[in-house]
């Protein structure tokens, strides 16, 4: 006798299938990274007193190297803390840190063709060697 069972869903209880809602955790965000807001205080930092003294000939040179330096830092740290793997975390910070040492070479070309003051390169330097620590 061959007698065919009849296929029949199985019960699923949702008490096993609930996870506790934990909610947006704000410690474990990019954001809490000192360097990434040491990073955020260099691009401010640009953006509100270097850039601005650009002259009108390195709108598309110079100012415009500097505001993708500035953003590449922070998004590179971003990006990379978001990623699986420790290793890529680390090549995100290294290109993050290349585009921070960009800013300090471009530091040094305003400084050289006299479009900022000395006060202006020494607070952007101090700036950039204090996030080199983190």
């Amino acid at each position: 006798m061959n007698k065919t069972k009849k296929y029949t869903e199985p019960e699923i209880n949702s008490s096993y299938v609930e996870e506790p809602h934990v909610g947006y955790n704000e410690a474990k965000d990019f954001t809490s990274l000192i360097c990434w807001q040491k990073a955020r205080s260099i691009k401010l930092f640009f953006y509100a007193k270097i850039i601005p003294l650009m002259p009108k000939a390195e709108e598309f040179n110079l100012a415009f190297q500097m505001r993708k330096s500035c953003v590449s830092i922070t998004e590179n740290i971003a990006e990379g803390y978001e990623r699986f793997h420790y290793q890529e975390l680390l090549q995100f910070c290294r290109i993050a840190r290349g585009s921070m040492f960009e800013l300090k070479d471009d530091l040094i070309t305003c400084i050289d063709l006299k479009f900022i003051s000395e006060d202006l390169y020494n607070e952007g330097i101090k700036l950039i060697e204090g996030a080199k620590l983190h």
